[in-house]
């Protein structure tokens, strides 16, 4: 009887730590992307802009192919 209530309990405070952990890593995650917010193609232009380049639409595709690529790579 003993045993079968430690395991009980320690079930239940598993449960409870996971739906915890998924709510708290879930509010980070917003919270840190409204902060940062990914590279989009208009903050391409920009930061081209500022470097003194002038953006033609075919190497913003590419330079934004080439981070989704390298996203894809260091997230295996």
């Amino acid at each position: 009887m003993n045993t079968g209530l430690v395991i009980l309990i320690a079930v239940i405070a598993l449960g409870i730590g996971a739906v915890g952990g998924f709510f708290l890593a879930r509010r980070y995650m917003k919270k840190y992307f409204e902060e940062n917010p990914p590279v989009d193609e208009d903050m391409l232009r920009m930061m081209m802009m500022q470097m003194g380049q002038k953006p033609s639409e075919k190497k913003i595709r590419q330079m934004m192919q080439n981070m989704k690529s390298q996203t894809k790579k260091s997230g295996k």
